[in-house]
């Protein structure tokens, strides 16, 4: 009969139908009893009101509990619970309300959650290594790179930050200790360096400032900005001279025919010469033109039974043991490679039969790649003379060589194939003299 009247039209009705029928209660009880049990009256009527009036406002109880009970759950984060409907259309408002509420409070934990999962996994999974401290200096989060940096088995969490700079070389215990954001360069067991940037932020969390620390490899950055400035002098040096030795070339010519009756010795030399030089330096620019436009790598199975014998034909080597790795790469790029170096093995001063060739299974990294992959490490060692530190740091640059006529794009150009195939090349001397050579690719 009232399912349809709202909330204070039930508590109009509930308070007059309590105090009609606490009264008629009581007037009946003192036509009954008498007037000597009035206060029996009046007592009869109030509990009668009293019985009927939470008899009428149950509902409206039981639905602001479980509204309180509710509210409780969300602020304790907990977004399951959802409220009944009470056959009362403000309650039941307040009720859709309330379920709408915590239904888009579960969607939003949910998606955020995802996004937490999403983040976690792209920083887990990042090359670039993380380290977040708080005020004091316990590291509090550090990512899969972080611990393969500093090999922590165990992770990092929990330790602190001046125990990791006891145990990391004195140029990175340096820039930890600085304020200040900058490169610095780590030394690797192979004698290879590689350039690193250290950046800093300070943000508040949870209301305590906390540090987020970031190392960024950037060795395959720097060395691909260097080889893109060297490339770009290349291209713009060929261009001027093969500007220059087409007309020369077509002088030499034209000259040649003016002359014909002339058989003069000297002038025949003096043509022969221009001529000569002409070539040689037309083919010194197709070399460098060469480095300067090295076409993507088109990778297949390298055929090893293949490709080791005509190496040999042309370098003298000892490989112990045949090969065995399925490697993907592009064999003539990989062949210039191995010829560039077994021609340096050999120029080295090193005998022949004390040139080897080793082929083995490696982990190493990817410039894209957090975590170690597996990769084929091809080493030419030889017994010449080595390198001084100052060779080895410039060896692998363009333009740079020892040699007389060398014209320093042989490992240059090993370094562009290499880093081409997300490898690496790297140089050290060997303990008891010689030179080692290392040329690895990530095994697909």
């Amino acid at each position: 009969m009232t399912g349809g009247l709202s909330l204070r039209h039930r508590l109009l009705l509930g308070m007059l139908l309590s105090t009609l029928l606490g009264l008629l209660l009581g007037w009946g009880c003192l036509l009954w009893l008498g007037p000597e049990w009035l206060w029996l009256a009046v007592v009869a009527g109030l509990l009668a009101a009293l019985g009927i009036g939470l008899r009428l406002t149950r509902t409206l109880g039981d639905s602001l509990a479980g509204l309180e009970i509710g509210m409780l759950n969300l602020i304790d984060r907990d977004f399951s619970v959802s409220l009944p409907d009470s056959g009362i259309s403000e309650l039941d408002r307040l009720a859709q309300l309330f379920n709408e509420a915590s239904a888009r409070l579960r969607q939003e934990r949910q998606h955020i959650y995802q996004r937490e999962l999403l983040l976690d996994k792209v920083i887990q999974n990042s090359p670039n290594i993380m380290l977040l401290c708080d005020s004091v200096g316990h590291i509090i989060y550090a990512n899969d790179a972080a611990k393969h940096l500093f090999n922590a088995r165990k992770g990092l969490e929990g330790s602190s930050l001046s125990e990791l700079k006891a145990k990391v070389s004195e140029e990175m215990r340096q820039m930890l200790e600085s304020e200040r954001d900058g490169l610095f360069n780590l030394g690797l067991p192979e004698g290879e360096n590689q350039s690193w940037h250290l950046s800093r932020g300070q943000f508040n969390l949870n209301g305590q400032q906390h540090q987020l620390l970031l190392l960024k490899q950037m060795t395959r950055e720097l060395n691909r900005q260097e080889v893109a400035v060297w490339k770009k002098v290349i291209r713009v040096i060929s261009h001027e001279l093969n500007n220059s030795l087409a007309p020369i070339a077509s002088m030499v010519n034209s000259g040649r025919r003016l002359t014909t009756e002339n058989r003069d010795p000297k002038l025949s030399l003096i043509f022969d010469t221009i001529e000569n030089r002409t070539n040689h330096l037309g083919q010194f620019i197709e070399g460098y033109a060469r480095f300067a436009k090295l076409p993507s790598p088109k990778k297949q199975v390298i055929p090893w039974a293949r490709l080791l014998p005509e190496l040999a034909e042309h370098y003298a080597f000892v490989c112990h043991e045949p090969p065995r790795l399925t490697l993907l790469a592009d064999e003539v790029q990989l062949e210039q490679v191995l010829l560039n170096l077994l021609k340096n093995a050999h120029e080295s001063g090193s005998a022949p039969e004390e040139i080897e060739l080793q082929i083995a299974s490696r982990s190493g990294w990817r410039s894209d790649a957090a975590d170690p992959v597996a990769g084929v490490s091809i080493c030419v060692m030889d017994r010449g003379s080595g390198m001084s530190a100052e060779v080895l740091s410039q060896a692998l640059l363009p333009f740079y060589s020892t040699k007389p006529q060398g014209s320093g794009l042989g490992l240059a150009l090993c370094r562009e194939i290499a880093e081409a195939h997300d490898g690496r090349l790297s140089l050290q001397n060997r303990q008891d003299g010689g030179l080692l050579v290392q040329l690895w690719l990530p095994q697909q």
